[in-house]
This record gives C-alpha cells, sequence and structure tokens, in this order.
C-alpha cells in the first residue's frame, strides 16, 4: 500500500463542449452548496477538463456557470473549432481495433493526427480561442496536472507549472481531440490526454480523498483488459488506500448532452443539469471532502 498524503484531489474529466459545461456546473453546485472543491491540493484536468481545471482555479464557480448560462447561444448542430467530422467515430473505432494495446492506440491516434497536421495560421487562431475561454494565462498557485500525449511517440505527457509550458498550450494539447490537428508547442505535437484515459484518476494515487467528477460516467471505447476504465482505477485508488468518490451525470444531465457532446448548444442545459446534481450531492460529500 502508498502512504498516503492527507491531502485532497479532484479530478475533472473530458467530454466536449457539454462535458466542460458539466463538469462546471458540478463544481459551481457544490460551491454553492458549501463544499468548495477548488481548493483542492492537486486537480488533474483531461481534455474538456483541463479547461475546466485551468478555469476554476482562476475564476469563482458561480461566475463561470453565469459565463455558460448568459452565453449568446450558438445554433444547433454547430460545430466549435476542430470539432471533428460525423465519421470520426468510426475511423478512431477503426484505430483502437487494430491496435495490440493502449500504447499502440495512442502511437496510431497521434500518427493520425499529424495527418492533419495545422498551418502556422491555423494553429495560431486555435490557441488564441483556446487561450480566449481561460480566466487567467498563469498556471494557479494551486497544483493542477493537465495530460496530453506526444502525438510522434504516443507517450503520456502531464504537464505543471514546472513544465515550462504556458497553460494555454497544456490546455490546448489536452484538448486536441479526435479528428483535429496535434497541438504545437515548439517542435513537439501533441494530442488529446483523453487517449491516456478519458479521466486520468490514477494520477492521484497516494492522496487521501479523491472526487472524481466524470461526464463520460467512466464509459470507453477500449478494451477493458489495456486497464485505463474507470472502473480499474477507481479499485486500484482503493486499494491504496484512497476514499474515492465519483459523481457521473444523472438521467437529465444525460438528456441535456443530447446525441452529440460537442455541440456547444448542449452547454447551458448541461451546466443547468450538473448544477443541480451537485448541489444534490453537497450534504454527503461534505463530511468525505472536509
Amino acid at each position: 500500500m502508498f502512504a498516503l498524503v492527507n491531502e485532497k484531489a479532484l479530478v475533472l474529466g473530458g467530454g466536449g463542449a457539454a462535458g466542460n459545461a458539466w463538469d462546471i456546473g458540478v463544481v459551481a453546485g457544490l460551491f454553492e452548496a458549501g463544499v468548495d472543491v477548488t481548493g483542492a491540493d492537486l486537480i488533474i484536468g483531461t481534455s474538456a477538463g483541463s479547461t475546466a481545471a485551468a478555469q476554476i482555479s482562476a475564476a469563482a464557480p458561480p461566475r463561470l456557470l453565469a459565463g455558460i448560462l448568459d452565453a449568446a447561444p450558438p445554433a444547433s448542430g454547430a460545430r466549435g473549432p476542430g470539432v471533428p467530422p460525423a465519421n470520426l467515430l468510426d475511423r478512431s473505432d477503426a484505430i483502437i481495433a487494430a491496435s495490440a494495446d493502449a500504447a499502440d492506440m495512442r502511437r496510431r491516434m497521434g500518427a493520425s493526427a499529424l495527418e492533419n497536421d495545422a498551418d502556422d495560421s491555423a494553429h495560431a487562431r486555435r490557441r488564441a480561442i483556446v487561450a480566449g475561454r481561460l480566466p487567467s494565462p498563469h498556471w494557479p498557485a494551486n497544483r493542477i496536472l493537465i495530460v496530453a500525449v506526444d502525438a510522434r511517440t504516443g507517450r503520456p505527457v502531464v504537464f505543471d507549472r514546472d513544465s515550462g509550458v504556458d497553460l494555454a498550450d497544456a490546455v490546448a494539447a489536452s484538448t486536441s481531440g479526435p479528428g483535429g490537428p496535434p497541438h504545437r508547442i515548439g517542435d513537439d505535437r501533441y494530442i488529446d490526454g483523453g487517449f491516456r484515459a478519458g479521466e486520468n484518476a490514477d494520477l492521484a494515487t497516494g492522496f487521501e480523498r479523491v472526487l472524481i467528477v466524470a461526464p463520460l460516467g467512466g464509459r470507453s471505447r477500449v478494451p477493458k483488459e489495456w486497464g485505463t476504465h474507470l472502473d480499474t482505477q477507481v479499485d486500484r485508488l482503493r486499494a491504496a488506500g484512497s476514499a474515492v468518490e465519483t459523481i457521473f451525470p444523472d438521467t437529465d444531465s444525460r438528456n441535456a448532452f443530447g446525441a452529440n457532446l460537442m455541440d456547444p448548444s448542449t452547454r447551458p442545459a448541461a451546466a443547468r443539469a450538473s448544477y443541480a446534481q451537485g448541489r444534490a450531492r453537497a450534504e454527503q460529500l461534505a463530511e468525505f471532502w472536509g
């Protein structure tokens, strides 16, 4: 068993435009009910959860929630920058099916992304969009980990404030999701941290209390034997002595997501539903979180 530290970790999973709004809504609901998880000793963000991690570390959750609810609504079915075409799932499913294991899958996904490497102007535009979503360009005082994958090697990469990488670049790397080009940092290229795992909760190993906010509800399209499923990671955390709680989308939240998590028009409904979930879970989590 690992030697635990008396500290708390918050894990924010990915899930597209709707998933980011859902993460924010949960945290805002908890916050307004008296459970402030933004002061966690460690926050782990993956894909859309990396944006949420940077956001809640620099702005009050109610303000972030209001920003989602007050934003001008995009047309239903609209696709944000870099959102993949409708056939992406078929293409990525084919890559998964052809892969021998998780490492092989990441290499193949990286190679596929490199075939669509963006030019300088497209890269600069996407980085500016990602930076514009962050309340601050600076890494926060509390420790956050942002997960990505090296597109050339398939190796997972974990960025933090000591990595020498701008926060906006770390988030842009982690959110370089399926179907889009890799994100450039210098001569390197990175793809979505969700290719390591949807939540990457195992990075909280050694923390006494771990709260996992998972828009995808722990679902994964990769084989269970690869060991990256959330329930496998939760079992390992608990076996190492951590107390673990999870928040998954309820029926109202799943209905709010609709058929396309990448659709920006789903964000207000997803945030409202998850805000209600956060408030409903606050009493039960108050003692756990302390």
